[in-house]
Protein backbone atom coordinates (compact mmCIF):
# COMPACT_ATOMS: atom_id res chain seq x y z
CA UNK A 1 0.00 0.00 0.00
CA UNK A 2 1.85 2.97 -1.34
CA UNK A 3 0.54 6.42 0.01
CA UNK A 4 -0.55 7.40 -3.04
CA UNK A 5 -2.93 4.46 -3.19
CA UNK A 6 -3.95 4.94 0.82
CA UNK A 7 -4.72 8.78 -0.26
CA UNK A 8 -6.79 7.76 -3.41
CA UNK A 9 -8.50 4.43 -1.39
CA UNK A 10 -9.82 7.16 0.98
CA UNK A 11 -10.90 9.64 -1.79
CA UNK A 12 -12.40 7.06 -4.05
CA UNK A 13 -14.59 5.59 -1.12
CA UNK A 14 -15.50 9.41 0.32
CA UNK A 15 -19.13 11.27 0.46
CA UNK A 16 -20.00 14.23 1.39
CA UNK A 17 -22.03 12.41 4.26
CA UNK A 18 -18.93 11.22 5.30
CA UNK A 19 -17.77 15.10 6.13
CA UNK A 20 -18.40 16.88 9.00
CA UNK A 21 -20.98 19.66 8.98
CA UNK A 22 -18.59 22.21 11.09
CA UNK A 23 -16.69 20.70 8.23
CA UNK A 24 -18.63 21.76 4.84
CA UNK A 25 -19.53 24.85 6.95
CA UNK A 26 -15.88 26.00 7.29
CA UNK A 27 -15.04 24.96 3.79
CA UNK A 28 -18.12 27.15 2.09
CA UNK A 29 -16.57 29.97 3.80
CA UNK A 30 -13.00 29.54 2.69
CA UNK A 31 -14.59 29.41 -0.91
CA UNK A 32 -16.40 32.99 -0.10
CA UNK A 33 -12.97 34.56 0.79
CA UNK A 34 -11.23 33.02 -2.56
CA UNK A 35 -14.49 34.51 -4.89
CA UNK A 36 -14.46 37.47 -3.08
CA UNK A 37 -11.15 38.18 -3.68
CA UNK A 38 -11.02 36.94 -7.22
CA UNK A 39 -13.58 40.00 -7.71
CA UNK A 40 -10.93 42.58 -6.21
CA UNK A 41 -8.00 41.10 -8.21
CA UNK A 42 -9.64 41.82 -11.72
CA UNK A 43 -8.81 45.74 -10.53
CA UNK A 44 -4.83 45.36 -11.06
CA UNK A 45 -2.85 44.83 -13.79
CA UNK A 46 -1.96 41.48 -13.03
CA UNK A 47 -5.18 40.56 -13.93
CA UNK A 48 -5.33 41.92 -17.04
CA UNK A 49 -2.09 40.33 -18.28
CA UNK A 50 -3.35 37.14 -17.06
CA UNK A 51 -6.64 37.13 -18.94
CA UNK A 52 -4.69 38.63 -22.27
CA UNK A 53 -2.34 36.06 -22.14
CA UNK A 54 -4.63 32.51 -21.88
CA UNK A 55 -7.37 34.37 -24.31
CA UNK A 56 -4.61 34.15 -26.90
CA UNK A 57 -4.71 30.51 -26.95
CA UNK A 58 -8.44 30.49 -27.61
CA UNK A 59 -11.87 30.64 -26.20
CA UNK A 60 -14.05 28.03 -24.17
CA UNK A 61 -17.08 27.48 -22.65
CA UNK A 62 -16.13 27.60 -18.89
CA UNK A 63 -17.31 30.51 -17.33
CA UNK A 64 -14.53 32.54 -15.08
CA UNK A 65 -14.49 33.61 -11.64
CA UNK A 66 -15.54 37.91 -11.30
CA UNK A 67 -14.79 38.00 -15.40
CA UNK A 68 -16.96 37.87 -17.90
CA UNK A 69 -14.99 35.39 -20.01
CA UNK A 70 -15.37 32.29 -21.33
CA UNK A 71 -12.18 29.63 -21.39
CA UNK A 72 -11.63 26.28 -22.21
CA UNK A 73 -11.07 23.92 -18.45
CA UNK A 74 -7.68 24.34 -17.91
CA UNK A 75 -7.59 27.75 -18.80
CA UNK A 76 -9.81 28.66 -17.10
CA UNK A 77 -8.27 27.20 -13.88
CA UNK A 78 -5.16 28.87 -14.37
CA UNK A 79 -7.21 32.36 -14.60
CA UNK A 80 -9.45 31.64 -11.17
CA UNK A 81 -5.97 30.64 -9.70
CA UNK A 82 -4.58 33.82 -10.47
CA UNK A 83 -7.08 36.25 -9.41
CA UNK A 84 -7.53 33.88 -5.80
CA UNK A 85 -3.95 34.39 -5.06
CA UNK A 86 -3.00 37.19 -7.00
CA UNK A 87 -3.17 39.82 -4.10
CA UNK A 88 -1.72 37.28 -1.62
CA UNK A 89 -4.29 37.85 0.45
CA UNK A 90 -5.95 34.42 0.29
CA UNK A 91 -6.09 31.39 3.04
CA UNK A 92 -3.22 29.29 3.75
CA UNK A 93 -2.62 25.48 5.53
CA UNK A 94 -0.19 26.52 8.55
CA UNK A 95 1.82 23.57 9.01
CA UNK A 96 1.81 22.84 4.99
CA UNK A 97 2.47 26.65 4.36
CA UNK A 98 0.52 26.60 1.43
CA UNK A 99 -2.38 28.43 0.14
CA UNK A 100 -5.03 25.49 -0.19
CA UNK A 101 -8.27 26.83 -1.56
CA UNK A 102 -6.12 28.55 -4.92
CA UNK A 103 -5.35 25.67 -6.14
CA UNK A 104 -8.14 22.92 -5.21
CA UNK A 105 -10.89 25.27 -5.87
CA UNK A 106 -10.20 26.23 -9.68
CA UNK A 107 -9.62 22.62 -10.02
CA UNK A 108 -12.66 21.13 -8.72
CA UNK A 109 -14.38 23.81 -10.72
CA UNK A 110 -13.07 23.38 -13.79
CA UNK A 111 -13.99 19.70 -13.47
CA UNK A 112 -17.35 19.96 -12.44
CA UNK A 113 -18.63 22.26 -14.91
CA UNK A 114 -16.99 20.39 -17.53
CA UNK A 115 -18.45 16.84 -16.26
CA UNK A 116 -22.04 18.63 -15.72
CA UNK A 117 -21.53 17.67 -11.93
CA UNK A 118 -23.45 19.13 -9.15
CA UNK A 119 -22.58 21.47 -6.38
CA UNK A 120 -22.50 18.01 -4.00
CA UNK A 121 -19.69 16.86 -5.76
CA UNK A 122 -17.69 19.97 -6.30
CA UNK A 123 -17.62 20.62 -2.76
CA UNK A 124 -16.64 17.43 -1.58
CA UNK A 125 -13.91 17.14 -4.78
CA UNK A 126 -12.73 21.20 -2.86
CA UNK A 127 -12.90 19.39 0.43
CA UNK A 128 -10.72 16.80 -0.87
CA UNK A 129 -7.98 18.69 -2.89
CA UNK A 130 -8.06 20.92 0.23
CA UNK A 131 -6.75 17.66 2.70
CA UNK A 132 -4.44 16.44 0.20
CA UNK A 133 -2.63 19.49 -0.78
CA UNK A 134 -2.56 20.32 3.04
CA UNK A 135 -1.02 16.92 3.84
CA UNK A 136 1.22 16.87 1.53
CA UNK A 137 2.51 20.36 2.30
CA UNK A 138 2.65 18.93 6.28
CA UNK A 139 4.80 16.48 4.90
CA UNK A 140 7.90 18.66 3.72
CA UNK A 141 8.22 19.52 7.35
CA UNK A 142 8.52 23.31 6.99
CA UNK A 143 11.49 22.47 4.50
CA UNK A 144 10.11 23.62 0.70
CA UNK A 145 10.82 27.18 1.44
CA UNK A 146 14.43 26.84 2.38
CA UNK A 147 15.23 25.16 -0.60
CA UNK A 148 13.27 27.59 -2.80
CA UNK A 149 10.22 25.59 -3.71
CA UNK A 150 6.31 27.44 -3.45
CA UNK A 151 4.54 24.55 -1.50
CA UNK A 152 1.53 25.81 -2.87
CA UNK A 153 2.50 24.99 -6.21
CA UNK A 154 4.21 21.58 -5.43
CA UNK A 155 1.53 20.24 -2.49
CA UNK A 156 -1.40 22.01 -4.65
CA UNK A 157 -0.90 19.43 -7.54
CA UNK A 158 -1.20 16.86 -6.21
CA UNK A 159 -4.35 18.29 -4.06
CA UNK A 160 -5.53 19.71 -7.76
CA UNK A 161 -5.25 15.65 -8.85
CA UNK A 162 -7.09 14.59 -6.51
CA UNK A 163 -10.48 16.96 -6.78
CA UNK A 164 -10.36 16.81 -10.68
CA UNK A 165 -10.29 12.72 -10.23
CA UNK A 166 -12.79 12.48 -8.08
CA UNK A 167 -15.00 14.49 -10.09
CA UNK A 168 -14.05 13.20 -13.34
CA UNK A 169 -15.11 9.09 -11.97
CA UNK A 170 -11.52 7.74 -11.59
CA UNK A 171 -11.36 4.87 -8.86
CA UNK A 172 -8.57 4.15 -6.34
CA UNK A 173 -6.67 3.05 -9.01
CA UNK A 174 -7.10 5.94 -11.24
CA UNK A 175 -6.69 8.08 -8.18
CA UNK A 176 -3.18 6.60 -7.67
CA UNK A 177 -2.22 6.90 -11.04
CA UNK A 178 -3.40 10.73 -11.47
CA UNK A 179 -1.04 11.49 -7.99
CA UNK A 180 1.89 9.40 -9.73
CA UNK A 181 1.31 11.58 -12.92
CA UNK A 182 1.02 15.23 -11.75
CA UNK A 183 4.27 14.65 -9.40
CA UNK A 184 6.28 15.14 -12.80
CA UNK A 185 4.74 18.67 -12.95
CA UNK A 186 4.94 19.94 -9.40
CA UNK A 187 7.27 22.35 -8.87
CA UNK A 188 7.05 26.13 -8.43
CA UNK A 189 10.41 28.66 -7.69
CA UNK A 190 10.54 31.26 -5.03
CA UNK A 191 13.13 33.34 -7.24
CA UNK A 192 10.59 35.99 -7.60
CA UNK A 193 11.81 36.89 -4.31
CA UNK A 194 15.12 38.41 -6.21
CA UNK A 195 13.05 41.16 -7.76
CA UNK A 196 9.70 40.91 -7.56
CA UNK A 197 8.31 39.20 -10.59
CA UNK A 198 5.11 37.63 -11.22
CA UNK A 199 5.50 34.21 -11.52
CA UNK A 200 4.15 33.20 -8.00
CA UNK A 201 0.71 34.30 -8.60
CA UNK A 202 0.75 31.85 -11.36
CA UNK A 203 1.66 28.86 -8.89
CA UNK A 204 -1.61 27.91 -8.12
CA UNK A 205 -3.43 28.06 -11.28
CA UNK A 206 -0.50 25.85 -12.66
CA UNK A 207 -0.82 23.56 -10.37
CA UNK A 208 -4.89 23.24 -11.45
CA UNK A 209 -3.88 22.59 -14.34
CA UNK A 210 -1.40 19.87 -13.89
CA UNK A 211 -4.10 18.41 -11.83
CA UNK A 212 -6.69 18.40 -14.42
CA UNK A 213 -4.41 17.13 -17.44
CA UNK A 214 -3.18 14.16 -14.66
CA UNK A 215 -6.51 12.79 -13.69
CA UNK A 216 -7.51 13.42 -18.14
CA UNK A 217 -4.53 11.06 -18.69
CA UNK A 218 -5.13 8.89 -15.84
CA UNK A 219 -8.51 8.46 -17.40
CA UNK A 220 -7.16 7.62 -20.99
CA UNK A 221 -5.12 4.95 -19.49
CA UNK A 222 -1.79 6.67 -19.25
CA UNK A 223 0.45 4.93 -15.98
CA UNK A 224 2.55 6.93 -13.41
CA UNK A 225 4.62 6.12 -10.94
CA UNK A 226 3.81 4.46 -7.71
CA UNK A 227 5.82 5.79 -5.45
CA UNK A 228 5.38 9.46 -5.93
CA UNK A 229 5.68 10.54 -2.63
CA UNK A 230 8.62 8.35 -0.46
CA UNK A 231 10.46 6.79 -3.84
CA UNK A 232 13.53 7.24 -4.38
CA UNK A 233 13.09 9.74 -7.09
CA UNK A 234 9.83 10.23 -5.38
CA UNK A 235 8.48 14.13 -4.20
CA UNK A 236 10.47 14.09 -0.81
CA UNK A 237 13.77 12.63 -1.95
CA UNK A 238 13.95 14.76 -4.88
CA UNK A 239 12.91 18.37 -3.99
CA UNK A 240 14.13 17.83 -0.33
CA UNK A 241 17.25 16.08 -0.70
CA UNK A 242 19.26 14.95 2.72
CA UNK A 243 16.22 17.03 4.96
CA UNK A 244 14.18 15.79 7.37
CA UNK A 245 10.61 14.88 5.83
CA UNK A 246 7.64 13.08 7.02
CA UNK A 247 6.15 11.37 4.57
CA UNK A 248 3.71 9.65 6.47
CA UNK A 249 1.99 13.32 6.78
CA UNK A 250 0.27 12.59 3.81
CA UNK A 251 -1.76 9.74 5.10
CA UNK A 252 -1.83 10.54 8.83
CA UNK A 253 -5.83 11.08 9.97
CA UNK A 254 -7.89 10.61 7.22
CA UNK A 255 -11.64 10.96 8.18
CA UNK A 256 -10.55 12.26 11.77
CA UNK A 257 -8.55 14.96 11.02
CA UNK A 258 -9.69 17.49 8.78
CA UNK A 259 -6.95 19.62 7.79
CA UNK A 260 -9.40 22.04 5.95
CA UNK A 261 -10.11 23.29 9.72
CA UNK A 262 -6.57 23.87 10.65
CA UNK A 263 -6.73 26.68 7.18
CA UNK A 264 -6.00 30.11 8.29
CA UNK A 265 -8.09 33.19 6.71
CA UNK A 266 -5.41 36.00 6.09
CA UNK A 267 -6.68 39.43 8.18
CA UNK A 268 -4.23 41.35 6.51
CA UNK A 269 -3.27 41.50 2.55
CA UNK A 270 0.57 40.28 2.76
CA UNK A 271 2.95 37.20 3.39
CA UNK A 272 1.37 35.46 6.08
CA UNK A 273 4.64 35.24 7.73
CA UNK A 274 4.23 38.88 8.64
CA UNK A 275 0.88 39.21 10.25
CA UNK A 276 2.33 38.44 13.30
CA UNK A 277 4.45 41.09 12.82
CA UNK A 278 1.77 43.50 12.12
CA UNK A 279 -0.21 43.04 14.52
CA UNK A 280 2.31 43.34 17.28
CA UNK A 281 3.42 46.78 15.39
CA UNK A 282 -0.01 47.79 16.16
CA UNK A 283 -0.43 46.86 19.42
CA UNK A 284 2.55 48.63 20.63
CA UNK A 285 1.82 51.91 18.55
CA UNK A 286 -0.33 53.57 21.46
CA UNK A 287 2.57 53.58 23.45
CA UNK A 288 4.71 55.55 21.16
CA UNK A 289 2.58 58.42 20.91
CA UNK A 290 4.78 61.45 19.58
CA UNK A 291 8.41 60.22 20.44
CA UNK A 292 10.59 59.38 17.44
CA UNK A 293 11.21 55.70 17.32
CA UNK A 294 15.47 55.38 16.95
CA UNK A 295 15.46 51.73 15.54
CA UNK A 296 13.27 48.91 15.77
CA UNK A 297 14.45 44.91 15.87
CA UNK A 298 12.53 42.58 14.90
CA UNK A 299 12.96 38.59 15.53
CA UNK A 300 11.71 35.97 13.01
CA UNK A 301 12.65 32.00 12.32
CA UNK A 302 15.67 31.71 9.78
CA UNK A 303 13.32 30.03 7.32
CA UNK A 304 10.64 32.43 6.77
CA UNK A 305 13.47 35.27 7.52
CA UNK A 306 14.57 34.13 4.28
CA UNK A 307 11.46 35.20 2.35
CA UNK A 308 10.58 38.26 3.93
CA UNK A 309 13.82 39.79 4.83
CA UNK A 310 16.47 39.24 2.47
CA UNK A 311 18.37 40.97 1.29
CA UNK A 312 17.52 43.02 3.97
CA UNK A 313 18.28 46.37 1.72
CA UNK A 314 15.89 45.87 -0.92
CA UNK A 315 13.52 45.05 1.66
CA UNK A 316 13.88 49.26 3.28
CA UNK A 317 12.54 50.09 -0.53
CA UNK A 318 9.99 47.72 -2.22
CA UNK A 319 10.21 48.19 -5.78
CA UNK A 320 5.72 47.95 -6.17
CA UNK A 321 2.91 46.19 -4.43
CA UNK A 322 3.73 42.91 -4.70
CA UNK A 323 7.30 43.60 -3.16
CA UNK A 324 5.79 45.52 -0.02
CA UNK A 325 3.76 41.98 0.63
CA UNK A 326 7.17 39.85 1.13
CA UNK A 327 8.74 42.96 3.02
CA UNK A 328 8.95 42.54 6.72
CA UNK A 329 10.46 45.76 7.71
CA UNK A 330 7.96 48.08 5.05
CA UNK A 331 5.35 46.19 6.69
CA UNK A 332 5.97 46.75 10.44
CA UNK A 333 7.00 50.79 9.54
CA UNK A 334 3.61 51.41 7.28
CA UNK A 335 1.86 49.84 10.21
CA UNK A 336 3.17 51.64 13.28
CA UNK A 337 2.92 55.13 10.88
CA UNK A 338 -0.55 54.57 9.89
CA UNK A 339 -2.02 52.39 12.21
CA UNK A 340 -3.54 50.21 10.14
CA UNK A 341 -2.38 47.68 7.32
CA UNK A 342 -4.76 47.19 4.16
CA UNK A 343 -4.84 47.22 0.53
CA UNK A 344 -4.15 51.13 0.61
CA UNK A 345 -0.75 50.25 2.25
CA UNK A 346 0.53 48.93 -0.90
CA UNK A 347 -0.59 52.28 -3.48
CA UNK A 348 2.16 54.10 -4.95
CA UNK A 349 1.29 56.62 -2.49
CA UNK A 350 2.70 54.11 0.73
CA UNK A 351 5.45 52.62 -1.65
CA UNK A 352 6.67 56.32 -1.62
CA UNK A 353 5.58 57.95 1.66
CA UNK A 354 9.31 59.18 3.08
CA UNK A 355 8.38 58.99 6.43
CA UNK A 356 7.27 54.77 5.90
CA UNK A 357 10.12 54.29 4.03
CA UNK A 358 12.77 56.19 6.76
CA UNK A 359 11.15 54.00 9.45
CA UNK A 360 11.60 50.64 7.32
CA UNK A 361 15.03 51.42 7.09
CA UNK A 362 15.66 51.23 10.87
CA UNK A 363 14.52 47.75 10.89
CA UNK A 364 16.68 45.24 11.59
CA UNK A 365 16.35 41.64 11.75
CA UNK A 366 17.67 38.55 13.92
CA UNK A 367 16.89 34.67 14.68
CA UNK A 368 14.12 33.93 16.67
CA UNK A 369 15.01 30.81 19.38
CA UNK A 370 11.74 31.11 20.42
CA UNK A 371 9.65 30.98 17.66
CA UNK A 372 7.22 27.93 16.57
CA UNK A 373 7.63 27.45 12.94
CA UNK A 374 6.33 25.96 11.07
CA UNK A 375 3.48 25.21 13.79
CA UNK A 376 2.41 28.87 14.16
CA UNK A 377 4.31 31.73 12.51
CA UNK A 378 5.49 33.67 15.41
CA UNK A 379 6.83 37.52 15.48
CA UNK A 380 8.61 39.51 17.83
CA UNK A 381 9.06 43.26 17.44
CA UNK A 382 11.18 45.57 19.87
CA UNK A 383 11.00 49.51 19.55
CA UNK A 384 14.01 51.92 20.68
CA UNK A 385 12.71 55.62 21.51
CA UNK A 386 14.37 58.47 21.68
CA UNK A 387 13.16 58.97 25.56
CA UNK A 388 14.81 55.77 26.17
CA UNK A 389 11.97 53.64 26.64
CA UNK A 390 12.09 50.23 24.98
CA UNK A 391 8.85 48.92 24.13
CA UNK A 392 8.94 44.91 23.10
CA UNK A 393 5.63 42.49 22.17
CA UNK A 394 5.66 38.75 20.81
CA UNK A 395 2.48 37.27 18.73
CA UNK A 396 3.74 33.61 19.57
CA UNK A 397 0.55 32.56 17.18
CA UNK A 398 -0.55 34.40 14.21
CA UNK A 399 -3.86 35.56 13.98
CA UNK A 400 -6.01 33.20 11.71
CA UNK A 401 -3.81 30.39 12.84
CA UNK A 402 -6.39 27.48 13.96
CA UNK A 403 -5.91 28.04 17.68
CA UNK A 404 -6.88 32.21 16.83
CA UNK A 405 -9.48 31.57 14.10
CA UNK A 406 -11.36 34.39 12.20
CA UNK A 407 -14.98 33.54 12.83
CA UNK A 408 -17.10 32.79 9.75
CA UNK A 409 -19.00 36.07 10.65
CA UNK A 410 -15.58 37.84 10.38
CA UNK A 411 -14.68 35.95 6.80
CA UNK A 412 -18.22 37.36 5.57
CA UNK A 413 -16.90 40.77 6.62
CA UNK A 414 -13.51 40.34 4.79
CA UNK A 415 -15.96 38.90 1.97
CA UNK A 416 -18.44 42.39 1.49
CA UNK A 417 -14.67 44.11 1.87
CA UNK A 418 -13.22 42.78 -1.16
CA UNK A 419 -15.60 41.76 -3.75
CA UNK A 420 -16.78 45.26 -2.92
CA UNK A 421 -13.73 47.23 -4.44
CA UNK A 422 -15.01 45.63 -7.75
CA UNK A 423 -18.75 44.83 -8.06
CA UNK A 424 -22.58 45.88 -6.87
CA UNK A 425 -23.85 44.99 -4.01
CA UNK A 426 -26.04 42.86 -5.82
CA UNK A 427 -23.66 40.76 -7.48
CA UNK A 428 -22.19 40.75 -3.67
CA UNK A 429 -24.96 39.07 -2.18
CA UNK A 430 -25.57 36.56 -5.15
CA UNK A 431 -22.23 35.09 -4.96
CA UNK A 432 -22.70 35.26 -1.11
CA UNK A 433 -26.18 32.83 -1.54
CA UNK A 434 -24.59 30.96 -4.49
CA UNK A 435 -21.37 30.04 -2.49
CA UNK A 436 -23.00 29.31 0.70
CA UNK A 437 -25.06 27.17 -0.99
CA UNK A 438 -22.79 25.00 -2.10
CA UNK A 439 -23.71 21.18 -1.89
CA UNK A 440 -27.32 21.83 -2.24
CA UNK A 441 -27.17 19.88 -5.52
CA UNK A 442 -27.80 22.26 -8.23
CA UNK A 443 -25.54 22.50 -11.30
CA UNK A 444 -21.93 23.17 -10.67
CA UNK A 445 -22.53 25.71 -13.70
CA UNK A 446 -25.35 27.81 -12.06
CA UNK A 447 -22.41 28.05 -9.70
CA UNK A 448 -20.15 29.16 -11.95
CA UNK A 449 -22.16 31.48 -13.66
CA UNK A 450 -23.52 33.68 -10.46
CA UNK A 451 -19.94 34.21 -9.84
CA UNK A 452 -19.23 35.56 -13.24
CA UNK A 453 -17.84 39.02 -13.64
Amino acid sequence: MTLSRQVADFAAKATLSDVPDDVLLRARHLVLDAVGLAFASTRYPFAAVARHALSSFGGGDQPVLAMPDRLPARDAAVLNGVLIHGMDFDDTHIPAVTHVSAAALPAALAAAVAQGATTRDLLLAYVLGVEVSARVGVGGAGGFHDVGFHPTAVAGAFGASVAAGKITGLDADGLATAQGIVGSMSSGLLEFLADGAWTKRLHPGWAAMSGLTAAGFAKAGWTGPNEVYEGRFGLYNTHLTGRETRPEAVVEGWGETWELMRTAVKPYPICHFIHAFADAALILRPEIGDTEISSVRCAIHPVPGKVVCEPLEAKWAPRDEYDAKFSLPFVVAAALRRGRFTLTELEDDALRDRGILDLAGKVTVVDDDESAFPAAYSGYVEIELADGRVLRHREQVNRGHDERPLSNDEIVAKFHDTIGTAASAATAEKVLDAVLSLGDDTPAADFAEACRG
